[in-house]
């Protein structure tokens, strides 16, 4: 017998979509190489903000470094403990503003303990624009477009 996924209220899903990032914590991101090759691998976020635009800490030795210059478009995939899932599909653009930096650079003692100095070469700060989220519940098989402010 197919399971039954719990049905989705429209007016819930910009909701969901945050309680599946709070939830999920470590999303995959998804980049592709110079030789068009994908490449997926665990990230921290060390921001998200209520409109799902999130911010990525990088180290510039990364090969993701060198992806997300040659092809700026990527996606983030979060999957809850209860299999419930957002996909974030969007634009990475490195952070060069001063106030974001130190904002983001204040907030998160991890940085600062592997990086020592805001102004390390090697700190990259990513923001992840978003052009499209997806909510989906587990064994739903089927996407619903996430508004990006709440209803």
């Amino acid at each position: 017998m197919k399971p039954k996924p719990d049905p989705v209220d429209p007016a819930q899903l910009y909701d969901l979509a945050h309680a599946v990032i709070k939830d999920a914590k470590f999303p995959m991101l998804a980049t592709v190489d110079q030789e068009a090759q994908p490449r997926v691998r665990p990230v921290s976020p060390v921001q998200v903000d209520p409109d799902f635009t999130v911010y990525v800490a990088n180290l510039a030795s990364y090969h993701k470094t060198s992806e997300i210059a040659e092809n700026p478009r990527v996606e983030l995939a979060y999957l809850a403990s209860n299999h419930d899932q957002i996909r974030i599909t969007g634009t990475a653009e490195v952070v060069t503003d001063e106030p974001t930096l130190a904002g983001v650079w204040e907030s998160n003692p991890l940085l600062r303990v592997y990086l020592g100095s805001p102004d390390n070469p090697e700190f990259v700060l990513y923001r992840i624009v978003p052009g499209q989220v997806r909510f989906m519940r587990e064994w739903a098989l089927d996407y619903h477009e996430v508004p990006t402010q709440p209803s």
